[in-house]
C-alpha cells in the first residue's frame, strides 16, 4: 500500500532546487518500487519568499519562479508572515527538508529549524555541517523522543554513505580512525596551481565553475575541512568537537615553488584532514601535506572526495566520491527521507 507523506523545504537554493528536481525525476519510481508518493506542502526561503498549500505546490512552476528571481509567495494558499522557525510551526508535514547555508560558530538558525520539525513530529533532514557538530546529541534524544530520525548524509560526503555505512553495514566494527580529502575546492585550487595557476588564479578560474564561494576562505584556510572532520569525529566516534577544536592549517602558505619541488620528487600537496587515537590521546588535523603515488590520496584529483577508514576489524576501508555536484548531494537526501519512512 503507497504511503503519502507531505514534505516541508527550508532552504531552495542550488541543494534544495537539486533535490526538488530529483523528486520529480523519480516520482514514479519512488511510487512503483517504494510505495512512497509525496506532495511539497510548503517552501520556505531566504530570498524568495514562502509558500504554505495543505495540497501540495506546483514544483515546476516554483522552480521557474525562482530561478527566474520571483517569489513565491504568490504559490501560498493563504498569506504567511513569519520566520522560517515560525514556518514550520505552521506548515503541516511529515518531514521536514533543511539546506539553509552552513554556520561554522553555532550551527544556527539551523538547529532551531530541525528543532521545530521534530517537536511538530517531523522526521528531520539536512544537508548542513553546522547541526551535525554543534546539536547532534541534543537532536538526536529529541528524534528518539519524538520517534522521528535525525539524518544527515549530504552533510559531509554529498550523496556517499558516510554515515550509513556504519548504521549496519559495519555494524559491530569499531573506528579508530581516518584520514582523506574532504575538501574537494581545495583539492581543485592544488590541482590548478599544479598546472602552474596562482592560487588567485586557481580561484577565480574555480568562482567561475561555481565551486568557490565569493569568499573562499571557509574553504582555503580549512574551515569547510574542520567542520567535516569534527562531523565523522562527532558522529562516527562519539568524540564531540567543534571545528574550532580541530588543529587547521589551510593552503594559503603553499607556493608554486612548493607544488614545483613536490612534482619534482613525484609527490603532489593535498589538504589532508585526519582523526583518531595516537598514544590514547585523540587528535584531529586538517593540514596541507606532500603524497607520494603510494598513497591513496595520490589520484584523488579535482573536486573528488575520498576517506579511508581504520577499523579494528579492517585496517583500511576507503571511500571515493567523483566529482560530485548538488545532484549527488540531493541523492543524499532522497536516501534520508527513504530510511526515515522505511522504519
Amino acid at each position: 500500500m503507497t504511503q503519502h507523506y507531505r514534505l516541508v523545504l527550508v532552504g531552495f537554493g542550488n541543494v534544495g532546487r537539486a533535490f526538488t528536481r530529483l523528486l520529480l525525476k523519480k516520482e514514479q519510481e519512488l511510487k512503483k518500487d517504494h510505495d512512497v508518493s509525496f506532495c511539497v506542502t510548503g517552501i520556505s526561503t531566504g530570498r524568495h519568499g514562502q509558500a504554505i498549500d495543505t495540497a501540495g505546490i506546483d514544483l515546476e512552476r516554483a522552480l521557474i519562479m525562482v530561478e527566474k528571481g520571483e517569489s513565491l509567495n504568490v504559490l501560498s494558499q493563504e498569506p504567511f508572515v513569519g520566520d522560517s522557525t515560525a514556518f514550520i510551526r505552521a506548515c503541516p508535514g511529515d518531514v521536514l527538508f533543511e539546506t539553509t547555508p552552513v554556520n561554522l560558530q553555532s550551527g544556527q538558525p539551523a538547529i532551531e529549524y530541525l528543532k521545530a520539525g521534530l517537536n511538530a513530529g517531523m522526521h528531520a533532514i539536512t544537508a548542513n555541517k553546522g547541526p551535525v557538530v554543534h546539536g547532534y546529541r541534543m537532536l538526536k534524544a529529541l528524534a528518539e523522543a519524538k520517534q522521528r530520525r535525525f539524518m544527515f548524509e549530504s552533510a559531509v560526503m554529498d550523496g556517499a554513505p558516510v554515515f550509513a555505512l556504519f548504521r549496519e553495514p559495519l555494524m559491530g566494527a569499531k573506528l579508530l580512525g581516518f584520514h582523506g580529502i574532504l575538501n574537494s575546492c581545495t583539492n581543485l585550487l592544488l590541482d590548478l596551481m599544479a598546472e602552474g595557476k596562482s592560487l588567485e588564479e586557481a580561484i577565480t578560474y574555480g568562482r567561475s565553475i561555481g565551486i568557490t564561494e565569493t569568499d573562499p576562505s571557509n574553504d582555503v584556510d580549512g574551515w569547510d575541512a574542520a567542520i567535516k572532520v569534527a562531523a565523522l569525529s562527532t558522529v562516527l566516534m562519539d568524540v564531540p568537537l567543534t571545528p574550532q577544536q580541530v588543529d587547521r592549517i589551510g593552503i594559503r602558505g603553499i607556493s608554486l615553488e612548493m607544488i614545483r619541488e613536490a612534482a619534482e620528487a613525484g609527490e603532489k600537496w593535498k589538504l589532508v584532514c585526519s582523526a583518531g587515537y595516537e598514544g590514547g590521546k585523540f587528535t584531529a588535523c586538517v593540514a596541507p601535506q606532500r603524497v607520494g603515488a603510494d598513497s591513496a590520496l595520490f589520484s584523488v584529483s579535482g573536486t573528488s572526495s575520498f576517506v579511508l577508514f581504520e577499523l579494528d576489524v579492517l585496517p583500511g576501508l576507503g571511500l571515493l566520491e567523483s566529482n560530485p555536484g548538488p545532484e549527488t548531494t540531493a541523492f543524499g537526501l532522497l536516501a534520508d527521507f527513504l530510511n526515515a519512512v522505511s522504519k
